[in-house]
């Protein structure tokens, strides 16, 4: 594994980015019907886009922070890369609870599906990513089909989930306030692993070194391309980033998620 992934890093990765063209970014977009203070505050996405772009990728990018800090961002590793990349926020723990930053996080996925195309985006070419919270973000709106069916979408019609050290057994955070410590595990309907099914849309896993990823964030990822290969599902891919711990594993995981997008995008 750790063999193919250097090979990958060594390789020129320039799967986007190949013309010479301008870009804008619209800031502080109202996604969200929710009425209440908090979310007319919160629920808002930043779009960053070719300015004469058309039929472009799509990436929406959910940051991390535990599900309790973080703002929304767009990553510099996808800017200038003739592609439209949404980043969007979301409420956070303790303010709500994790089925509503859920709801959010597909009320934001909805949103792109219905726009994407005013920004020079495809609806067929969509990729939802993030990085740790956000990654763990992703893998439930993938697996779970529930949420993002609430806003008319069928969570099988995005081309890519891509998280980042995304949490494969229940949030953490979410164990924390059901009184469980960070190293008590659970799969309960709040783990993507109790979702597991073998016929979503590919799924591609990155994680930082086994020995220094958080909470063995590593072996739960393992653990869930297992599963899902076991139901079937042949385009799940882990990449193991040695010597990179949870943070440190975001910038080449970004190398592989442009190389898987441009091998999906040429079939």
């Amino acid at each position: 594994m750790k063999s193919l992934l250097y090979l990958l890093l060594l390789v020129a990765c320039s799967a986007f980015g190949a013309m010479a063209r301008d870009y804008e970014q619209v800031n502080d977009i109202s996604y969200s019907a929710k009425a209440d203070a908090y979310s007319r505050e919160q629920l808002k996405l930043d779009v960053y886009h070719p300015v004469d772009g058309e039929d472009c990728p799509v990436v929406i990018w959910f940051h991390g922070g535990g599900l309790e800090f973080g703002s929304k961002q767009i990553p510099e590793q996808l800017k200038e890369q003739d592609m439209v990349v949404v980043g969007a926020e979301y409420r956070m723990l303790p303010r709500v609870e994790v089925g509503d930053i859920l709801d959010d996080a597909a009320e934001a996925v909805a949103w792109t599906f219905k726009n994407a195309a005013k920004y020079g985006g495809s609806t067929r070419k969509i990729v939802v990513s993030g990085h740790s919270a956000g990654g763990y973000i992703a893998m439930m709106l993938c697996l779970d089909k529930s949420w993002l069916a609430r806003y008319g979408v069928d969570a099988d019609s995005v081309m890519l989930y891509a998280p980042f050290s995304g949490q494969a057994i229940t949030h953490y955070n979410v164990r924390k306030m059901q009184g469980l410590p960070p190293l008590q595990p659970t799969i309960d309907r709040w783990a993507p692993l109790y979702w597991v099914r073998g016929n979503c849309p590919p799924l591609l896993l990155t994680c930082g070194d086994r020995e220094l990823e958080l909470y063995g964030r590593y072996d739960e990822n393992q653990y869930l391309e297992r599963m899902m290969k076991l139901t079937g599902h042949m385009h799940t891919w882990l990449y193991e980033i040695g010597g990179h711990g949870h943070n440190d594993m975001i910038a080449p995981s970004f190398l592989i998620l442009k190389n898987k997008m441009k091998e999906l995008l040429a079939k």
